[in-house]
């Protein structure tokens, strides 16, 4: 037994286990090469010392420091606050935790941030980039040493694995989906449009109009509920107004539907509404607001999973092949068909 106060040591735990400290430290180190018996033995012995690894000492011998950088927009976003729930669910798996910072889509904060992150000697970083044809960004992070991986938008040009939701299907899906209700002047509506995503929801939307015949309107003003306020009442006022809107993000669909509300304009009946993102109160206000549904969880789950299979390459000595080559792995989406768009609630 170990006096009160006093921490057991790597040595104790080997000769409790009868193996070496190499043995124990590989164990540790996530079992690599261990034989299951003698696994066991470690683990049983580990338990019954109580014995914790110092991270301090490993860090200053260079070792991993079981932690990883998430650097996303903001955690108040739902979008982005789910996905840190979800790789740190996948980081806890893996015996770490997730150091999150908020970047607001700022170029610069992002690069700040990441040199913070390294000065912590984070073992990985996810990513989502503010700007995925930063070339300042990409050969940051081509330099780092450290496994990274994109997650919602890829870094263009950068050998780094991505995991993004599949964009320009899932707007595409959605506007299809308003012409077949016989819709004909659909307005897009959005902000942030030179973010990665939202581009790629535009161009789903514009094939999908132009291959209909249909008029392409995009309206890129809205930053806050008065400035969708404003782009709606100045449409509706137009001599030639449209008779549905696609909004491209939670927050700019829940600020349609407000000013929709206020201005009192029947939906479905005058003006459809499809958003893109489901949100917590999309099923629930009335109409219930038909959305495009995207994996949320899934897809930072498979941007941790994919880091920390590259970390665990790090230690073996041959990496096999498939963990040598870049992955960019495209979530399909889906369309929840609710209230908003014309859909009768008893087809639903």
């Amino acid at each position: 037994m170990n006096k009160r106060g006093k921490h057991p040591t790597l040595s104790e735990v080997a000769r409790l286990a009868g193996v070496g400290t190499t043995t124990v430290s590989r164990v540790i180190n996530g079992g690599q090469r261990v034989d299951p018996k003698t696994l066991k033995r470690v683990r049983l012995a580990i338990d019954r010392l109580g014995y914790t690894p110092n991270q301090a000492a490993r860090i200053l011998r260079g070792g991993r420091t079981r932690t990883i950088g998430l650097l996303f927009p903001s955690v108040a976003d739902p979008f982005f606050s789910s996905c840190a729930e979800a790789a740190q669910a996948i980081a806890h798996v893996n015996d770490s935790l997730v150091i999150v910072t908020p970047t607001q889509n700022d170029p610069h904060t992002e690069i700040e941030n990441v040199n913070i992150l390294m000065r912590h000697r984070v073992d990985g970083l996810i990513i989502a980039p503010a700007n995925s044809h930063s070339q300042a960004l990409r050969e940051m992070l081509q330099r780092l040493g450290v496994p990274v991986v994109a997650m919602d938008r890829p870094l263009l040009g950068a050998q780094i694995p991505s995991v993004v939701a599949d964009n320009f299907t899932g707007a595409s899906l959605a506007t299809q989906h308003l012409i077949d209700h016989g819709c004909r002047r659909i307005v897009c509506l959005t902000g942030e449009s030179t973010l990665y995503t939202i581009r790629e929801r535009m161009r789903g939307y514009r094939k999908t109009v132009e291959r209909a015949g249909l008029p392409c309107i995009v309206d890129t003003s809205i930053r806050d509920y008065k400035s969708a306020e404003y782009a709606i009442e100045s449409l509706l006022a137009a001599g030639d107004p449209p008779d549905a809107l696609f909004t491209l993000k939670n927050s700019a669909t829940i600020f349609a539907f407000e000013a929709l509300q206020k201005l009192k304009v029947s939906v479905p009946d005058t003006v459809a509404l499809v958003g893109y993102d489901d949100f917590e109160l999309a099923g629930t206000v009335r109409p219930s607001i038909t959305v495009i549904q995207q994996p949320v969880a899934e897809i930072a789950r498979v941007a941790a999973q994919l880091l920390f299979k590259k970390l665990s390459a790090l230690g073996q000595s041959e990496l096999p092949e498939e963990t040598g080559r870049v992955r960019h792995v495209r979530l399909e989406t889906c369309l929840i068909r609710r209230e908003s768009c014309g859909c009768s609630p008893l087809a639903i």
